[in-house]
């Protein structure tokens, strides 16, 4: 089994259980216990998981470090998908939008047909998903972070101070209460900014991220048009629906 499945099993069973055993993980992917403890190693050098004797558990509700892209691509992959759909759905002709960072924005890049809209964006992996197809895309350049492939930074505001939107789509590493949390300030003050310029904001947000709590506070919920959210764990639902208005993806 290549590398990458075996990661996206693993971090998909710490979301899940929040936590693992090397042995369970031997006997269901059918490699070596070398491998297993390889694998647990590399994750917990990107600040996926931290180890424990005999397997690994889930770092702690706030991050130590922002796990790699790479890593964010493999976790809750499905419902993921089930949100971009959702979100796209709410495109219509002429739209001009906002799709920040984020895998769930990558997906909803991915799933996009071939509509009369004009779209900006300041992530990378976003803006050569939609270049490929027939749709008015722009890119917001400045400083990139490598982690998240996403630019921000004071020409990234500087631009998006002059624009203005009719829906805005972005996603965050963590919601607590009424309170959008991102890793970085440079980051979250550039969804912040193009929120505050956009007439509809929706936030697409896993259930997974309700309850944690991140670095930078750049959003409040009530602030927020919707949230786009898997309905598949209530108590993550009752809380976000405190604040905003929700579209449940069944």
């Amino acid at each position: 089994m290549l590398k990458k499945k075996r990661h996206e099993f693993i971090l998909e069973a710490l979301q899940k259980n929040g936590t693992v055993s090397v042995t369970d993980i031997v006997e269901k992917l059918n490699v070596s216990d070398m491998t297993v403890r390889r694998d647990l190693t590399e994750l917990e050098d990107d600040g996926a998981l931290k180890r424990v004797h005999g397997g690994a558990i889930s770092q702690d509700k706030y991050p130590k470090k922002e796990l790699s892209h790479d890593d964010k691509k493999v976790i809750n992959i499905h419902e993921k998908t089930r949100i971009a759909l959702k979100a796209i759905d709410l495109i219509n002709e002429d739209d001009i939008i906002f799709m920040g960072p984020g895998t769930t924005m990558e997906i909803m890049a991915q799933n996009l047909d071939q509509i009369n809209c004009q779209i900006y964006t300041n992530c990378l992996p976003v803006f050569q998903t939609l270049i490929e197809k027939d749709i008015e895309v722009y890119l917001l350049g400045g400083r990139i972070k490598r982690n998240t492939q996403a630019f921000n930074g004071y020409l990234t505001l500087s631009v998006l101070e002059n624009l203005k939107f009719h829906k805005a789509f972005f996603s965050a590493n963590a919601v607590n209460d009424n309170s959008v949390m991102t890793a970085t300030i440079e980051e979250g003050k550039t969804q912040a900014r193009a929120l505050d310029n956009s007439t509809e904001k929706y936030l697409l947000l896993d259930s997974s991220k309700v309850g944690k709590e991140d670095f930078f506070t750049y959003y409040q919920l009530d602030e927020v048009t919707s949230v786009i959210i898997n309905d598949d764990v209530e108590h993550q639902y009752q809380e976000i629906v405190k604040h905003t208005n929700t579209l449940l993806v069944e």
